[in-house]
């Protein structure tokens, strides 16, 4: 197979991928195992190399351009009942209509999904590799969550709920729980990844229905200033402190 030969453009594929802002680099990863990448006419292997500026990258048959643009990242307080996809058949609302004409790029992917009665902070951006860093575990960005039940959170229930259980085949548990200090159906859980609706099985699997979930802060970021609906982009070092917080301070 013929591989890419001017050293000084060449990056990884799962990097050039990323960077053009189709997916993550572990999806990439995906898409490659998968064998729907191709470069230069055939299909690319897990660990290839590829120059930026002259190979002809195509993912599922549609050509990949490197990306030459600044790439857009935003904060969003998202509503509940908005969907986190660029399109859904079965919903009305995607997290993607609130967005001004001046935002409304296909690149854009939430750096870790909110289910659709889930409110707060969210993170869009066209970075894959960005995504990537806040999303996956090994990177440990702490999430913040608020949560309301629908009964009083039992003291006796906090260490179980920190160790976990194992849910329908994945183990679900939380990082940190901080206690009702005001209401006792109201108190504040931490983690760093991010299951399909983790909070809620986890909770509902000790006798605890959610009545409100909303994500106040993400690594270093808190959610300020932006209401219900609003979206504001996000200066560099505002993502650098992101990254390098782990937000449980």
């Amino acid at each position: 197979m013929p591989y890419a030969h001017d050293v000084k453009n060449e990056i990884r594929l799962q990097k050039f991928l990323s960077q053009s802002g189709i997916c993550s680099r572990r999806k990439a990863e995906e898409l490659i195992r998968e064998g729907r990448v191709d470069v230069d006419g055939e299909t690319a292997q897990i660990g290839q190399s590829v120059a930026s500026g002259s190979a002809v990258v195509k993912v599922d048959g549609k050509r990949i351009l490197a990306n030459q643009q600044e790439h857009l990242t935003l904060a969003l307080n998202k509503p509940r009942h908005y969907v986190c996809t660029h399109s859904d058949p079965f919903q009305d609302q995607t997290i993607f209509d609130l967005l001004p004409k001046q935002w409304q790029d296909p690149r854009l992917v939430c750096a870790g999904r909110l289910d659709k009665d889930t409110e707060g902070l969210l993170i869009l951006t066209t970075d894959g590799e960005l995504a990537q860093r806040l999303t996956h575990p090994s990177h440990q960005v702490i999430k913040r969550y608020l949560v309301r039940v629908h009964r009083d959170l039992e003291g006796e229930d906090i260490p179980k709920l920190l160790r976990g259980r194992t849910i329908e085949g994945q183990w679900l548990q939380f990082d940190k729980i901080i206690p009702p200090k005001h209401s006792q159906t109201e108190f504040e859980i931490h983690i760093d990844h991010g299951k399909k609706r983790e909070i809620r099985r986890l909770l509902e699997s000790f006798g605890y229905l959610v009545k409100r979930l909303r994500r106040t802060q993400i690594g270093g970021l808190k959610m300020r200033g932006l209401a219900r609906g609003q979206a504001r982009p996000l200066r560099k070092p505002e993502i650098q402190a992101i990254l390098s917080s782990r937000g449980d301070s």
